[in-house]
């Protein structure tokens, strides 16, 4: 039987991050390369620490003088997303970093089944959907990106210039009846640039916008408050410690409320089923949610290298489906072309979408004009529910 009263946690890390930061520098190489042509593969990571940067991986590009091209621009996209996060500190700055650039052609063996529109890999995908908050996320996650992203937005505008880039959150969420109803405890910790900033000063400064972040009557006298529980926190970023590429996947997803197939997304072009094939999965899921088929759906695809056609197509609706899982299996199947070049049209994912993406998650975000966060769109509504 499920449960229906219980807690449950979530936690979010900031843009500034050290491995956001490299997520973010691995995404946004990935656009430039896309921005040249539409067709690149590339798989680049990133891994920081104190004033360094190296930057390895593949890339694939019919014309090769724009392998060259992007190459040499890669020093200055690093310094860029440094820059916008907000380094300046002595040990991490945008301005005196070391940059390695690793980056080289694509295995031929790699590309070989690619080019036959094949998976980039082998791998297991999933997408989740829940109706407890209006962008059909879990609640614990959703609201733990929110906090942070928030405090950034303040940061930024300078009305929080205490702060520095570097945090994480995490709030426990009480759930009764099966439903978020309340939040037990709120953990934050915060760079912050003023050595003489007390936890209970950095607390003063935050705690007026993680209220006005969390619905009204979630907070209570009950709930508990952790915010800089170790004491001072001057040093962050790489400085601090290392950061690497594709180690917040939990972060990037639901913030463990479902399962998650073990790929990371960031620096990876849509031919890699790890990104593509999890945003489809994501795109279903939320779309069985919306058609009102389900109150919860987890949707799994499974891929081999080289082979376009999903091996397998699985859907749990958590004993909250209004028809059998597999009529919507049927349905999610028929409703999208799930090779990798299906997703990749449907979705319209060879563009330049993938920067905004690295922080403060993948999923649970407004689809925009030009193509971003497309999987988000709740278009096969009618389609499913015509369907089954």
């Amino acid at each position: 039987m499920t449960r229906t009263n219980y807690l449950f946690t979530s936690e979010s890390v900031s843009e500034g991050h050290p491995d956001k930061i490299c997520d973010q520098i691995s995404d946004a190489v990935l656009d430039a390369f896309l921005t040249e042509e539409e067709m690149a593969r590339v798989a680049c990571e990133t891994f920081a620490t104190t004033n360094r940067v190296v930057i390895g991986g593949e890339v694939g590009l019919a014309d090769q003088s724009k392998l060259k091209l992007v190459k040499s621009n890669v020093e200055a996209i690093v310094r860029e997303c440094v820059r916008d996060i907000g380094y300046e500190q002595k040990g991490f700055h945008w301005e005196t970093l070391s940059i390695d650039n690793l980056l080289h052609e694509q295995s031929a063996h790699i590309a070989q089944g690619v080019d036959n529109k094949g998976a980039g890999d082998q791998g297991i995908m999933f997408g989740y959907a829940t109706d407890e908050t209006p962008e059909l996320m879990p609640a614990p996650i959703q609201y733990s990106h929110a906090i942070l992203r928030n405090l950034a937005e303040a940061r930024h505008s300078g009305a929080l210039s205490q702060l520095g880039p570097d945090a994480k959150s995490q709030i426990s969420v009480r759930y009764k009846n099966g439903k978020p109803v309340g939040v037990t405890s709120i953990v934050l910790s915060t760079q912050h640039l003023d050595e003489t900033l007390s936890s209970s000063d950095v607390r003063n400064l935050v705690e007026p916008y993680i209220r006005k972040t969390l619905p009204d009557d979630w907070i209570s006298a009950e709930t508990e408050w952790h915010v800089n529980p170790t004491g001072k926190f001057v040093i962050g970023g790489p400085d601090g410690d290392a950061g690497l590429t594709g180690r917040k996947i939990i972060v990037d997803t639901y913030g463990g409320a479902a399962p998650h197939g073990g790929g990371a997304f960031s620096g990876k072009d849509p031919t890699k089923v790890d990104r593509s094939a999890a945003y489809a999965a994501r795109y279903l899921a939320k779309n069985v949610v919306a058609a009102n088929l389900a109150k919860r759906c987890t949707i799994q695809l499974s891929y081999a290298i080289g082979v376009a056609k999903p091996l397998s197509i699985y859907c749990d609706t958590h004993g909250t489906g209004q028809v059998p899982d597999e009529i919507i299996e049927k349905a999610v199947s028929q409703a999208m072309d799930l090779t990798p070049v299906g997703i990749i049209d449907h979705l319209k994912l060879r563009r330049p979408i993938y920067a905004r993406t690295a922080a403060y998650g993948h999923f649970g975000r407004a689809a925009t004009d030009d193509g971003g966060f497309s999987w988000e769109k709740i278009d096969l509504v009618d389609t499913l529910k015509s369907s089954v």
